[in-house]
């Protein structure tokens, strides 16, 4: 997270309510910040601000249970403007959220340290015993225990405990200690008094006292000696600790007994680490030394030089390490807080501008979808140059701004060429060329949830509108057709959205297969989140160009170079040449041979040559949307003219059937039948089957009669009836699925 001081400069403090001012000054108080800081900054108000204000309500904060900490700052300067930066190298997973770190949410500098510990006047020392005993075994567990010890040769001077005893239960301890007429040393052993005696927290199996004798990872230690032991106490409170007992060692700590549950060591130990972290993070300093599952801790119940150990409490905070762990999450997870619709009644909050008009908003997500060679990467381009300059693209207007285009698939020097090529064939000058950066990562690309943070960090700051990645599959991190793997791979786009401000724009190409049978929405391959997450979603489908239709197209082609060879020999084609005669290759043809050079005819010759080279490559596409936050627009025909897409404003692609779809007419058309027979009847009904089975179904293999039926538009029943006929499918409970064998 940034520096306070520079967070700040986004927050005028004219713009600020009194609650709000409060609310710095005891945000930066928490975070260790000096009373200057808050001064210096209210002083750029000079309306409101009265020297030595700000030093005389420093004193009056105490502090809270719940303190004002860095998030509101942060939060405050987010709603004037400011994006947070994400510092740090390491790849973050799924999870990962990149923002300020909110693990702190206790100041230790508002607790008292000074006071004294709760005495239990209630309970003898073999009461206390008894107690921890009875809270934290099971009566057929195995105890360890240590009364004897031996002075360290070490220049400390300090006493090391021996291995002590390990085979009684506590069951039997319990049983001994309760007929021992108060005297703990009758039935553990004599100890020495000036030392004090330990206990081992965790059950054994009664075969030795080390890691792999803990026949269950029950409990962890937290022992702390760096503050008071009030504070020591009153921070296990407010963390909330799931705490099975707490002892006064009869020094300087108190030994808190927590709940950690764990399964096996692989998880007591990755629990015992998150533990310490939220305990440090907080002022709670964890003698690490103390993570072994087999550690000893100090028995309640005996003297320790002038003091005794004794138990403070059992069974204090959450009840479990899960209910904890959710605790903490709650805290820590920097969500914002519930709202109340009615406070927007009069106050709608303002929509994002748009980015390509009547498509996709600012600061949203759209997914274009298609198959190989449709030319995706050239409309991305043809997208970012029309950002750039503030153009139209494909008709819609667009924003005008900067963007980056993240170039995963091409090389360098091609990527380059792409876009001065597309800027050429656009007819655009490059008037706003500095608005696009590219970011070529050809070789060089992780996986999204790597390259989210690493985008983040050299992006921000940089004002970008857009930021366009080329193509996913390059980055894709998991099972494309799993729904779970692939919400949390299009988080990262969230995350890029939310942080950087700008929309994130991405494309995917389709499955294998004829696509004309599919919905526009289903055609993307891999796992039906891809249609369901973005915001804007253009397809494209390849359109079947027939012979006619590319004919017209050559000649319409030929004819407007023979007038552009025409007009650049400075004849007046409109003088020379009819109406007609300009829409007729042939004519025109005619007339360039009648009034060119004959060296300047034979160049044209040449030029007509590579016009019909070029012709016979165009490909014609569909492109149908569907927005979350548009209405549905009719689709769009258009051209693939190496190297762009120009749109059919003429309407000649407007009956155009997809490349591979067989419509009625194509096939009354071929086949000279009126009708189809009873086997090309069913054979249909059956692909349909397949083709909504396939795109409906979960990752369990089943999918819903109710969603066969909205894919296909038939009733439930006609479905039921279809997969039937099909044979190959089980219906039960108004689900389906393919059989088996």
């Amino acid at each position: 997270m940034d520096n306070l001081t520079e967070i700040l400069k986004y927050i005028p403090p004219d713009s600020c309510n009194y609650t709000e001012w409060v609310n710095v000054g005891m945000a930066l108080k928490f975070e260790g910040y000096s009373c200057n800081v808050w001064e210096d900054w209210s002083s750029l108000d000079s309306r409101r601000f009265h020297p030595g204000e700000c030093a005389e309500k420093w004193e009056s904060f105490k502090g809270s249970s719940t303190p004002v900490t860095a998030g509101t700052v942060v939060q405050m300067a987010k709603e004037r403007g400011y994006k947070p930066i994400y510092h740090g190298d390491e790849p973050l997973d799924f999870d990962s959220v990149i923002c300020e770190d909110n693990e702190k949410f206790i100041d230790i500098g508002y607790i008292d340290s000074e006071g004294e510990l709760p005495v239990p006047h209630d309970k003898t020392p073999v009461e206390q015993l008894i107690t921890y005993l009875e809270t934290l075994f099971n009566s057929d567990e195995n105890v360890g225990y240590v009364t004897k010890s031996y002075e360290s040769k070490n220049k400390d001077g300090k006493y090391v405990p021996t291995k002590g005893h390990w085979d009684r239960t506590a069951g039997q301890l319990i049983d001994e200690l309760s007929k021992s007429n108060g005297d703990i040393g009758a039935v553990l052993g004599d100890y020495n008094k000036q030392v004090g005696a330990w206990i081992r927290f965790n059950p054994l199996d009664g075969n030795g006292i080390k890691n792999e004798n803990v026949s269950d990872f029950r409990y962890a230690l937290v022992e702390s000696d760096n503050i008071s032991l009030t504070q020591q106490y009153e921070l296990i409170k407010r963390l909330e600790l799931p705490v099975a007992a707490i002892v006064y060692s009869g020094s300087k700590s108190v030994h808190a007994i927590i709940k950690i549950n764990a399964p096996d060591f692989t998880e007591y130990r990755k629990r015992v680490d998150f533990l310490y972290k939220i305990c440090a993070k907080n002022g709670l300093t964890v003698d690490t030394q103390n993570k072994n599952p087999s550690r000893l801790s100090r028995m309640p119940g005996v003297k320790r030089g002038e003091n005794m150990q004794y138990l403070l409490d059992t069974n204090i905070g959450k009840a479990s390490w899960d209910d904890w762990k959710e605790f903490i999450d709650g805290i820590t997870d920097d969500l914002p807080d519930f709202e109340n619709l009615s406070d927007y009644e009069n106050n709608l909050p303002e929509l994002s501008p748009p980015l390509i008009e009547n498509v996709l908003r600012q600061g949203h997500k759209m997914l274009l979808a298609g198959p190989s060679k449709a030319g995706k990467s050239f409309a991305l381009i043809e997208l970012c140059i029309s950002i750039a300059e503030g153009r139209r693209w494909l008709g819609y207007k667009c924003a005008k701004g900067k963007v980056l285009y993240v170039n995963l698939e091409l090389d360098k020097p091609s990527c380059i060429h792409r876009f001065f090529d597309a800027y050429k064939a656009m007819g655009l000058s490059r008037n706003y060329i500095k608005n696009i950066k590219i970011w070529n990562l050809r070789g060089q690309s992780v996986p999204m949830d790597q390259l989210a943070p690493m985008l983040i960090r050299r992006a921000a700051k940089q004002n970008f509108i857009a930021v366009i990645i080329d193509p996913i599959y390059k980055v894709i991190t998991g099972d494309e057709n799993s729904a779970d793997q692939m919400a949390k791979f299009c988080n990262q786009f969230d995350k890029i959205c939310a942080q950087l401000g700008c929309s994130v724009i991405y494309c995917h190409h389709h499955s294998k297969g004829a696509q004309g049978d599919k919905r526009s929405m289903d055609r993307a391959s891999g796992s039906g989140v891809f249609a369901r997450d973005p915001d804007a979603l253009l397809d494209l489908i390849e359109l079947e160009i027939t012979d006619s239709l590319r004919s017209q197209e050559e000649n319409k082609a030929i004819c407007k170079t023979c007038t552009d060879v025409l007009t650049a020999s400075g004849i007046d084609v409109d003088e020379e040449v009819s109406q007609d005669d300009m829409c007729s290759s042939t004519a025109m043809q005619k007339h360039c041979k009648r009034l060119l050079t004959d060296d300047c005819y034979n160049l044209l010759l040449n030029d007509i040559e590579d016009v019909k080279r070029t012709v016979a490559a165009f490909t014609a596409w569909r492109i149908e949307g569907t927005f979350r936050e548009f209405p549905k627009s009719p689709p769009l025909n258009v051209w693939f003219k190496y190297p762009i897409h120009e749109v059919d404003n003429i309407g000649c692609l407007k009956d155009v059937e997809p490349v591979g779809e067989q419509t009625w007419r194509s096939n009354f058309q071929k086949s000279g039948k009126r009708s189809k027979t009873d086997e090309q009847r069913k054979e249909e009904r059956i692909q349909t089957i397949e083709t909504a089975f396939e795109n409906c179904k979960n990752d369990s293999g089943e999918a819903s009669i109710k969603d066969l039926a909205e894919y296909t538009g038939f009733s439930e029943k006609t479905i039921c009836r279809r997969l039937k006929e099909h044979g190959g499918f089980w219906i039960e409970d108004k689900k389906t699925g393919r059989k088996k064998g």
